[in-house]
């Protein structure tokens, strides 16, 4: 139950998103930012969100201001960061309350996992909530949230036929993304990464953060693929892991023409559109976000869902792709540098089928996820 509020009906809404951590948790918040402001509302926006997290970089880059706090990942299994991970989740509901108190909103949205948590406890008594599940398992903090939320938000039916056993009000909005990844050009793409368009090219990315264990893989494939394609390679950024370094470092050992056909970077930010435009072929985990963007674009791919996370939920967000024929998904023990080398080729060498690929990614998509989830906040505001 919040406190009662009133609202002038001219006063601008004012919105809080709780959450971060992962690309995952930050670019829905992202989408549904672009909705407001394509539809031209008065909206007043505070992100609150974790220390570490991308989600600071990509507040600013959005105009958004900001608010950090404390938080603690939410843990199944014991680990010696458990109990300092414990302590920091009250102290960060203290600060998100503060934080709420001053900034008075009228409605506040929970992108899911750990980082939106202590947001969500604190302002469970200051404004109505709204949480939304990303992937096709309920995480361990939306389990937690969905104590506090008047409405829980999920992507997926079969999310939500489990939410609807812990919750009153479950809705299914599907994943938004950013309208701005579908309006990218294949020839800015090409120019801006001085690839030809005389080879296909592969993007490779492990999220936001990247990930090692897909660097490594793709490292020991160069520079023989190269022979076949282009490659554009997420690595993260160099807080995350070593690679970026260390492959631009190989990458200077290789003869020009082939340094040419390779362009490694720490994060792509606004320019993926073009990225996603020039690409043939992606490489890369399931987080939901990555799932989500990969079916809206339409663009074919090879999937290693992270192993051990909460719910098998990688695998399960590659199921989703899988299932449709517009990826095929590897477990990483299966993924060698063979293996995956061996998967490129058969797909390069058959077009059609990346054709067919692409049209079958593009059946996953609900285009109006942003629309409905943001319907979804403003009736919660009372707007």
């Amino acid at each position: 139950m919040t406190d009662a509020v009133s609202i002038h009906p001219d006063a601008p809404m004012r919105l809080v998103i709780a959450g971060g951590g992962t690309g995952g948790h930050v670019l829905p918040a992202v989408a549904v930012v672009e909705e407001i402001r394509r539809r031209k509302l008065p909206v007043e926006l505070l992100w609150i969100g974790g220390h570490p997290g991308v989600e600071s970089e990509i507040a600013r880059a959005h105009d958004i201001p900001f608010t950090a706090i404390q938080t603690g990942k939410l843990r199944r299994y014991l680990s010696i960061r458990t109990f300092s991970d414990a302590t920091r989740i009250p102290v960060g509901a203290i600060q998100a309350w503060r934080a709420l108190r001053a900034f008075r909103p009228d409605v506040i949205y929970g992108t899911g996992g750990a980082i939106s948590f202590p947001t969500i406890l604190a302002g469970a008594r200051i404004a109505p909530i709204l949480t939304h599940e990303q992937t096709a398992q309920i995480g361990i903090a939306n389990k937690l949230a969905m104590r506090f939320a008047d409405t829980f938000a999920a992507s997926f039916e079969q999310t939500a036929e489990l939410a609807c056993t812990r919750h009153r009000h479950v809705i299914v909005t599907g994943n938004p993304v950013r309208t701005s990844i579908l309006h990218g050009s294949k020839e800015a793409g090409l120019r801006r990464y001085g690839f030809t368009a005389e080879l296909p090219v592969v993007y490779i990315t492990g999220g936001v953060r990247g990930a090692s264990p897909l660097n490594i893989r793709i490292e020991a494939l160069l520079p023989d693929v190269l022979g076949v394609v282009q490659i554009l390679h997420q690595t993260g950024p160099a807080t995350a892991n070593p690679d970026v370094k260390r492959l631009r470092s190989v990458r200077q050992s290789w003869p020009q023409r082939l340094q040419q056909r390779y362009h490694v970077e720490e994060f792509i930010g606004n320019e993926i559109a073009d990225a996603y435009a020039m690409a043939d072929l992606a490489i890369a985990r399931s987080g939901a976000g990555t799932v989500a963007e990969f079916a809206h674009v339409g663009l074919p791919s090879i999937l290693i869902p992270l192993p051990g996370t909460w719910g098998d939920e990688q695998r399960k967000n590659a199921a989703v792709l899988s299932d449709l024929d517009a990826a095929i998904v590897l477990e990483q023990s299966d993924a060698t540098p063979e293996r995956l080398e061996r998967e490129i080729r058969v797909l390069i060498d058959n077009p059609d089928r990346l054709v067919r690929m692409r049209a079958a990614a593009s059946t996953a998509v609900r285009p109006d996820a942003a629309s409905h989830l943001l319907d979804e906040i403003l009736k919660l505001a009372g707007r």
